[in-house]
């Protein structure tokens, strides 16, 4: 039947789709030649990859649909793809559900609010945004930037009434009670619109020429209100600048691939700030080349977005440029460029993306990973591949930071159902060992802890008092020897195991060859947040230790600055860099210190 159908495809542009032998849709491609492209799929040739193939040896039926320009193709095939979700397609995860921020610029008192359906009813979208949270975090930095209205009530803008809470946190003008003119609300929801459309120097010029008008008409509490709310958007565009120059309007996406899913970061970058960003979750990547899934994302993306820029700067070049450019404008109504910059300002600004998109995909496993299914699965999986008594409730690790043995610490990190619980964290600076001796700095850590172990009562819930069921050691065999000598001379019966970060082996107690779990195992994974949590917590103490130490030795030697002048220094700023960075009168105001004192302090450093 397929052979029949394959011979029987027209040499014609249109869309495809293939269909199991159940009926549901497999898959939805698009083509300049249905007959050439679709019949590819079906190849003998040893070059078709392990996704084709697989895809091949499913499909019972082909049903397709003629088109007359690449366009159409690309929009039907789009609209396919949303409306079945086939598992072979690179697909955005929940596309149909994006949230959208929305101005309805038809009501006579305009509200900001969010919405998930995008209308042509002529009013202001922005979006999509990746998830209900991050539009949330948008809107409540325009609350506070803006007063205006979130309500429901019927507006007449003479009504008198007593206004709300939001009014009296200057969220509001409150024209439900009439003291404000429609132009003025007018202004306030310009504003907005500018704000969010990247124009904020224009916002800004603006409010400030209000604010002075209002000074000069002597209405200082109004002044005074606009002053408040130019230093509130100064705030937030400061820390939108980014170190490169660019200039216009531009989005940069780049994404990262994770065996059957990819996660992409858009950039958007506004009158040359970076006014925001969003990450989305795409499926079905397992075996897609980078620019099959960057062109799979840009279509899908710009298919649902209200706003599309004259610059797109693209990580990796993408299929059918023409068509999808072409696409792009008639969308946009004025030209699109499609770059895939390899130097200067626009390559750092994707590295920029692919950067965000690496560390956005690390917080989303690890949000997923610590969903309570997901953890409860992974220390079932841990308790079963180490051979453990019981599900690990309670796990410890343990590192050793030091450089040389200068400054030698150690950390003792808990994870308790799978969670860092900082609150049982303990940091050890190294006592009894001299020079790099790793071996031993570690085995003083475990003697130290649990001989506070050993003497806590029954009654003890802090960190000592609970004896955990796993011992994690932050390196290979020698490590987990030197860490059993000290269990064993405790008396100690608690579970260890050593994770060594080349290649991620686990070691266990009387075993030779290393346990090796996949790494899309979930197990695997939380051993290894709570190993790298250990070396988190053990270089920062190691840091500061090893600051302050060099710190305080610099102090030595300036004549007439003693212990006790250093420890009142020390208490008085609170830190090493406080010190380093206070003024020759702030130094001066510590106990015991005298202006001549701090001077030589201030020249000295």
């Amino acid at each position: 039947m397929i052979k029949e159908q394959l011979d029987r495809l027209p040499h014609k542009p249109g869309v495809y789709l293939f269909r199991d032998a159940g009926g549901n849709i497999l898959y939805v491609g698009k083509a300049n030649d249905l007959h050439s492209r679709v019949r590819s799929y079906f190849s003998t040739s040893s070059r078709v990859s392990p996704k084709t193939a697989l895809l091949a040896s499913q499909v019972a039926d082909i049903d397709f649909f003629t088109v007359t320009s690449g366009q159409e193709a690309l929009i039907l095939e789009l609209n396919f793809i949303k409306q079945y979700h086939p598992r072979f397609n690179v697909r955005l995860k929940d596309d149909k559900t994006f949230p959208y921020l929305k101005i309805d610029i038809g009501e006579e008192w305009p509200r900001v609010y969010r919405t998930r359906r995008m209308e042509d009813d002529g009013g202001r979208y922005f979006g999509p945004f990746s998830s209900s949270k991050s539009l949330k975090d948008t809107l409540r930095v325009l609350q506070r930037l803006f007063p205006f209205r979130i309500c429901n009530k019927n507006i007449t803008g003479t009504t008198r009434r007593r206004p709300c809470l939001e009014y009296h946190l200057g969220h509001c003008l409150a024209p439900c009670t009439g003291s404000v003119s429609k132009e003025e609300y007018d202004q306030v929801i310009r504003e907005v619109i500018l704000f969010l459309e990247g124009r904020r120097d224009k916002v800004i010029r603006e409010l400030k020429a209000r604010m002075n008008k209002a000074s000069a008409s002597t209405d200082f509490e109004k002044a005074a209100r606009l002053r408040d709310q130019i230093q509130a958007m100064e705030e937030v565009i400061e820390g939108e600048k980014i170190a490169s120059t660019v200039r216009g309007e531009q989005d940069v996406i780049a994404f990262i691939q994770d065996e059957d899913k990819a996660y992409a970061q858009v950039l958007f970058v506004r009158s040359s700030r970076m006014t925001g960003r969003e990450g989305f979750l795409l499926q079905g990547t397992r075996h897609e080349e980078p620019r099959q899934i960057i062109t799979s994302f840009v279509k899908q993306y710009y298919s649902s977005s209200p706003r599309i820029p004259p610059l797109l700067l693209l990580q990796y070049p993408i299929e059918d440029k023409e068509v999808v450019r072409d696409w792009l404008r008639s969308k946009r109504g004025g030209a699109v460029r499609i770059q895939v910059p390899r130097r200067g300002v626009k390559k750092q600004l994707v590295d920029i993306a692919a950067e965000n998109a690496r560390q956005g995909w690390e917080q989303l496993k690890i949000k997923e990973m610590t969903a309570p299914r997901s953890l409860d699965a992974a220390l079932e999986e841990i308790g079963k591949e180490l051979k453990l008594r019981k599900k690990p409730a309670r796990m410890e690790a343990y590192d050793i930071s030091n450089i040389q043995g200068t400054s030698a610490v150690g950390s003792m990190v808990v994870f308790e159902d799978g969670r860092p619980k900082p609150a049982h964290y303990r940091r050890f600076k190294i006592k009894t060992v001299s020079g790099a001796n790793d071996y031993a700095m570690l085995q003083e850590v475990l003697r130290r802890r649990f001989k506070r172990g050993k003497n806590a009562d029954g009654s003890d819930t802090t960190a000592w008092g609970i004896m955990p069921d796993l011992v994690l050691i932050d390196g290979g065999k020698g490590q987990l020897n030197a860490a059993l000598e000290v269990l064993k001379e405790s008396g100690v019966d608690v579970p260890a195991a050593g994770l060594a970060k080349e290649k991620e082996e686990i070691f266990l107690p009387g075993r030779k060859s290393p346990v090796v779990l996949p790494k899309s195992s979930h197990g695997l994974q939380v051993l290894q947040n709570i190993r790298d949590e250990a070396h988190r917590f053990a270089v920062s103490y190691y840091t500061r230790v090893h600051r302050r130490k060099t710190f305080t030795s610099v102090l030595d030697n300036i004549p007439g600055i003693g212990p006790r002048r250093k420890s009142a220094l020390m208490h008085h700023f609170g830190s090493v860099p406080a010190i380093r960075e206070a003024s020759v009168d702030e130094l001066a105001a510590a106990t015991g210190m005298t202006y001549d004192q701090a001077k030589k302090i201030k020249e000295y450093l």
